[in-house]
């Protein structure tokens, strides 16, 4: 397939915390395994003039997902903390948006609850998303399936993801989803723009 990387596609990074990696509140397995390849889409789509999304979670102390106030998580990503703070490797270019959500009591797993993000994109005439980060069964793939409703063509970055897997496949049952609403899977080797990164792609 050809991919054209533009003014009218958008590079969205999903989560990529201190607490979703090794040694977090929530460590997601080899989660800090995606920096190295997200660093190189960053690259690529910086390069290109595209636009660069980072999203974050952004939690108050008593968010409902929290298992004092009912949730299924330990408390993880809450507001100002070091377990909030993006991971120290990630490229973050000055120029990227950093949007957070779950910043209220409500849970969000996908970057499109609670905001006016599919309006603002639309009406920047950004038509593409590629979408990779933490995890691939729940942010990721939420914000991928409110993206395809949202009438975006979307990438998976299979290089640039990792599940939770709290159940036994539920990142490959999640990519199986995805695929079926319409998104397509791709590496960075079918990205132009430069040197290919040696990576297996991540579930």
């Amino acid at each position: 397939m050809t991919i054209t990387i533009g003014k009218t596609t958008a590079l969205v990074v999903v989560d990529v915390q201190r607490d979703f990696c090794p040694g977090g509140a929530l460590a997601v397995p080899d989660g800090d395994k995606v920096v190295p390849v997200i660093n190189e889409y960053v690259m690529r789509f910086r390069a290109a003039g595209a636009p660069i999304i980072f999203t974050r979670d952004w939690h108050p102390p008593d968010h409902s997902s929290f298992k004092a106030q009912g949730g299924p998580w330990p408390p993880h990503c809450v507001q100002n903390t070091e377990g909030a703070r993006f991971h120290p490797s990630l490229t973050i270019p000055k120029e990227a948006e950093i949007v957070s959500k779950a910043d209220k009591k409500d849970d969000a797993y996908s970057f499109f609850k609670g905001t006016n993000l599919d309006n603002a994109l639309h009406h920047r005439r950004i038509k593409t998303l590629f979408v990779g980060g933490l995890a691939t069964d729940y942010c990721v793939k939420e914000t991928i399936l409110d993206a395809l409703k949202d009438h975006f063509e979307v990438y998976h970055l299979d290089d640039a993801s990792r599940g939770v897997n709290v159940n036994p496949n539920d990142s490959e049952k999640a990519l199986q989803e995805i695929v079926a609403h319409g998104c397509k899977r791709i590496t960075i080797q079918e990205l132009p723009g430069g040197p290919n990164l040696l990576s297996s792609p991540a579930e």
